[in-house]
Parts: C-alpha cells; structure tokens; sequence
C-alpha cells in the first residue's frame, strides 16, 4: 500500500510571541510529536491577536495541509479571541458545554480552592463552538477543539505548555493515528564536533548525492557541533531502519575524525552516558563559565551517579584558597594562562574526589581583555591524576555566545580525553 504524505502547519497565537515577550516552544514540541507518528510539518506560522490575521492565516495553511494546529488565545480574558472566531469562522454557534463546566468548577473548588464565587470569565471558559469535538483538558480550564470540514482537520490547543502537552499525548495524537493512514518517517542522527558545516558537507559530498531519493540528509549545525540527520519516508518502518543502518555504516567511516556518537543526544548527555558506563565521576572548577558546565551536566535527572560539582572559583583568591592554584603563578602569568588551568583541574580533582576534572579561565567581554590577552581568549584544561590536557581558544563572539562556546568546547574536550584514557 502506497500511504499519503500528511501534512501539518502550526500557528501560534499572541502578541506576547510576536514581541519576543515569550519564547514559542509550544510549536517545537508538537511538530516533534506529529513527526513520530508520520506526520510531516509543512509550515509553522505565528500570529498576534488579530482575528483578520488568525483568519488568513487558517486560509493559507488549509491551502497546503491536512492538519492545522493552534495554540493560544484560549484564556477567559478579553484579548483570548481564539474561541468566538473559531466559531464564526465554522459556521458554528456557543453552547455550554456541561463536561467542561463541570471540570471548571471541580478545578476552582477542589484543586485551586479559590475563596469566593467563580468569576463569569472562568464560567465562559466552558462555551465551545456547538462544530466541534471537544478534548478535555485534565490539566486546565480550557477544552481542546478538533474541527473538521473539506477533509481537513483544525485543532485548537491552549497556549500554556503542561495544558498543551497533556491534550497531545492523551488526545490529538491517539485520534490523529485513528483519523489517518500515514506513511512511516523514519529518522537517523549523527552527532559530529570539531569541523564546521562546509567542510563536513565537502567531505561526505559523495555520499549524499548517492542516497536514494526518499532519504534525505540535513545538517544542523550548533555551536562547533554538527548533527546530520538521516530521513527516511516510506511504507515499511523495519524496511527503512534497515536501510538507514546500512547508510549509517557507510557514512561513519568518512566522518570518523569528528564523529561523536549516532544518537540525537546533547554533548553534556554525551559526557554523562559515558561517564556512567565507566562508572566514573566529573567535577568542574569554573571561572570564566561561572558555572554553566555545571548547569549543563545536571539538567538530567540522574546526573548526581557521576557528577559531583563545581567550584565557581571567579576570583582568583578562589582559585588560591580552595584550589590551591599557587599565587605567584597567577601574578606572573595572569589566571587565563595554561598553568592556572592544569593546577585548577588538579584543585578540583582533589577538593571533590573525581576521576576527571573540567576547568576554565578567560575573557568573556565585552570588556577586560587587552593585546596579549584579547576578548574572548579561553584556556581550558580536562584531566585526571595521572595526565592534564589543556588548550588555548579564540573566540569572537558577545559575552553569552563566548561562555556557550566555551562550555561545549569543554565538554568536547574531556569526551575526547575519556576516549584516549580508555
């Protein structure tokens, strides 16, 4: 059986988006879902609070998809428009839904336990257009909506992210596998580090003008890191993994200088998994970074098996007093100097009882560096007790992208070490 590409486009709704007020995620995340269930994103629009331009929009994208989703302008508040055009724009007309009411009220006296009587707002939150399928929001007091008209499917979703999520997972995903026959997306990344986008894709240029049309190649660069992803799309999943395997290992021997790992991982994940195969611990000692490494290596539940700490040692007396960095060095060489950095890893590694260690000292910017010492130099050094590694970088970047760049580099670099200890 020959299945149809389906199609989605993704509008979010708010001026809060529009501004830069607040960060759309919503989308990111639901394209995700519908990619895992063979669904293909097409587009993906934001929208202020405008019903002509949330209105053009609907018309626009129903041109060129099977599904469109919404998120926001679902709240009990004057500027929440999402709802009364929905209906005017199906032809529908407001009822009370009793289910949703119910919710509400169970919500505001039981679970929110708000003193006083609802407010008519929060009451209204249990109006729908009398079209639609309603999906019931357990976290929250705004019901999803499932339309559907000319063989297409509009769903609209709240814009608050745990309500927008649980109305994923526990119904538009189960309905939409129900609603259509989709073909199999099947995906395969490689994670790469230490080459730029160009040269990679000079290197392996042969390999892709080879593949076979319905696989494709995409190159994701971020920060001294390169994933290339591997799509395939097609009728048989097991058949497509097969024959993703088979690209794979042709392509890993080309990029064996840079590869990392075949996983859509982070490199702190990275740094973490291997760090618990081995069953062995990291700890940081950060000046420059101020402890962004740390940040990283614990946003996993679970890090605490082989991660231990940091010592934010930003002033240099830090540096003497808990890592023994020895003063006399600092006042010759300056603390963004290769010998800071190795005696920074051997602190660290005795202060907090690691196998490896991590440490970092430069100049971030904007101001601070001079001649010698630009904006922008780092030095840093990964090690255990037996031998320390440690590496000079320029970077020309704003003082964020400097200590980004910094921490990746780093983590790179005690990755690189593991794998040469071993």
């Amino acid at each position: 059986m020959n299945r149809k590409v389906v199609n989605a486009s993704i509008i979010t709704i708010g001026d809060e988006l529009l501004i830069g007020q607040v960060v759309d995620t919503n989308s990111a995340y639901i394209a995700q879902q519908l990619n895992r269930i063979g669904i293909w994103v097409k587009r993906r629009v934001a929208v202020g609070d405008v019903k002509e331009d949330i209105r053009k929009a609907l018309d626009e994208e129903s041109k060129i998809s099977n599904v469109i989703i919404m998120t926001g302008g679902l709240g009990p508040t004057a500027d929440d428009i999402t709802k009364p055009l929905l209906c005017e724009y199906f032809g529908g007309q407001m009822i009370v839904n009793e289910e949703v009411l119910n919710h509400v009220r169970y919500l505001f006296e039981n679970v929110y336990r708000r003193p006083g009587a609802m407010l008519e707002v929060n009451l209204k939150q249990a109006e729908v257009p009398d079209v639609c399928t309603v999906l019931h929001n357990a976290r929250g007091t705004a019901p999803g909506m499932w339309f559907e008209t000319n063989s297409k499917v509009y769903i609209s979703l709240p814009g608050v992210p745990h309500e927008m999520k649980g109305l994923m997972q526990e119904k538009v995903l189960p309905k939409l596998k129900d609603h259509f026959v989709v073909p199999a997306i099947v995906h395969q990344v490689i994670f790469t580090a230490g080459v730029g986008e160009s040269m990679l894709a000079d290197k392996i240029k042969d390999f892709e003008a080879a593949l076979p049309a319905h696989i494709k190649l995409a190159y994701l660069p971020h920060y001294g890191m390169v994933r290339l992803r591997l799509t395939a799309i097609g009728d048989d999943k097991n058949k497509l993994e097969q024959e993703l395997e088979t690209q794979l290992k042709l392509l890993k021997p080309l990029i064996k200088d840079w590869y990392v790992i075949d996983e859509d991982l982070t490199m702190q994940q990275v740094v973490g998994k291997m760090l618990k195969e081995r069953k062995q611990t990291a700890s940081t000692a950060e000046s420059c970074t101020g402890g962004y490494i740390a940040h990283l290596l614990t946003l996993d539940a679970g890090a605490s098996s082989n991660y231990k700490g940091t010592v934010v040692c930003y002033d240099n007396q830090v540096k003497v007093d808990v890592l023994k960095v020895d003063k006399k060095v600092i006042d010759e060489l300056g603390a963004v100097s290769e010998p800071v950095v190795v005696q920074m890893v051997k602190g660290a590694i005795d202060a907090l009882k690691t196998d490896y260690a991590i440490a970092t000292s430069g100049i971030m910017g904007p101001d601070g560096g001079s001649e010698k010492k630009p904006v922008g130099m780092v030095w840093v050094a990964v090690g255990n007790k037996e031998r320390i590694v440690a590496k000079e970088f320029q970077f020309r970047f704003d003082r964020v992208r400097n200590i980004e760049m910094t921490a990746i580099n780093a983590l790179n670099m005690l990755r690189r070490f593991i794998v040469e200890s071993d």
